[in-house]
């Protein structure tokens, strides 16, 4: 079978059917590369919960440099601290959906390593933010505070306000096996110059770096120890937690509380008295920079990888010779949260 088609000088020439078809695919193939090649490339982002305000900020953070990038942001999160399956199905659900890279937040360091190796395997881009997989290189890559140094600044403060004095400390960590928790808590041993096992450590005890927890264990702590001076926390709801439960008893002139976050409700409560300090993290930062490498991996296949450290700053208004810090005013104009 024949079709007729127009010469340069307008006669009529007839193209057999099968030429015909084969310029109507072709014509079509290139009528959608471009298009598929233009989708927005897909990113994960999988935070511990949905309502710590550092995970809040960083989901705001990671969907503004989406947007500014033109991908597309998928996100997910645990029901709680801890909740290791809810990420796990995140991880599978969000393979399955095509996106490129994961960002995520690990809730147990541990047991999420498995289900990020499988979808590495698959060709996806997995990139921790806040806090190391265990082992690190489970990850392409680490966005996080420095949460040893963070650690080690807030124990360095509350030595020197110490000042040599025989303290009696009660620690209120994560959760046993979470590589966050472990840091501060090793950092701030090693800031105030002690051991694990230290006797100056009259109490220690796993809040889950909430707010409720928090104070539950320390009304534990102090009716083990009621003459506690000074408390380390894991994050700043913890030490809300435990300044409700010191004040409750009487005791908030006589206790000092050191924690990490920065959060801008920290950092007012550092204001009011509350805290004696808190190393200020920058979760706006992570999840910008996360984004910024997920999309050039999704356009270009370049992986980011090893360590990007976005800094800590410790904040209080009671300086302490021989420890760097800076102010309040200074921890609420780079905070997060609601200011």
């Amino acid at each position: 079978m024949l079709r007729s088609g127009r010469t340069g000088r307008g006669e009529l020439k007839f193209l057999p059917i099968q030429t015909t078809r084969f310029v109507l695919v072709l014509f079509l193939a290139c009528a959608v590369a471009p298009a598929a090649s233009q989708q927005p490339p897909v990113i994960g982002l999988i935070t511990k919960t949905e309502t710590n305000p550092f995970f809040v900020k960083m989901r705001e953070g990671a969907a503004e440099a989406a947007r500014a990038r033109g991908a597309k942001l998928m996100t997910a999160a645990g029901r709680f601290d801890g909740d290791n399956a809810s990420q796990v199905t995140a991880i599978e659900n969000m393979v399955a959906t095509g996106a490129r890279a994961i960002l995520i937040t690990p809730s147990d360091t541990k047991a999420i390593v498995p289900a990020i190796r499988k979808a590495r395997a698959a060709g996806v881009l997995v990139i921790a933010l806040d806090a190391p997989t265990d082992p690190q290189d489970a990850t392409d890559a680490l966005i996080a505070t420095d949460n040893f140094k963070a650690g080690l600044l807030i124990g360095s403060y509350a030595k020197a306000v110490m000042a040599g004095k025989r303290a009696k400390i009660a620690t209120l960590d994560l959760a046993p096996g979470i590589t966050v928790g472990k840091l501060r808590h090793d950092g701030f041993l090693q800031g105030y110059g002690i051991k694990a096992g230290d006797p100056a450590i009259v109490c220690s005890a796993d809040t889950q770096g909430d707010q409720a927890k928090g104070q539950t264990a320390m009304e534990n702590c102090l009716q083990r120890a009621p003459d506690i001076d000074l408390v380390y926390t894991i994050n700043e709801p913890a030490a809300a937690g435990a300044s409700r439960a010191i004040r409750a008893a009487g005791r908030e002139k006589h206790v000092l509380i050191v924690s990490v976050d920065g959060g801008c409700a920290g950092v007012r409560n550092v204001k009011a008295g509350m805290l004696g300090a808190t190393s200020q993290q920058y979760p706006l930062k992570m999840a910008s920079l996360g984004v910024e490498a997920a999309v050039e991996y999704a356009k270009t296949g370049k992986k980011v990888s090893g360590t990007i450290d976005t800094g800590v700053t410790l904040i209080t208004d009671k300086p302490m010779k021989g420890v760097d810090s800076r102010d309040t005013a200074f921890g609420l104009d780079g905070c997060w949260g609601n200011k």
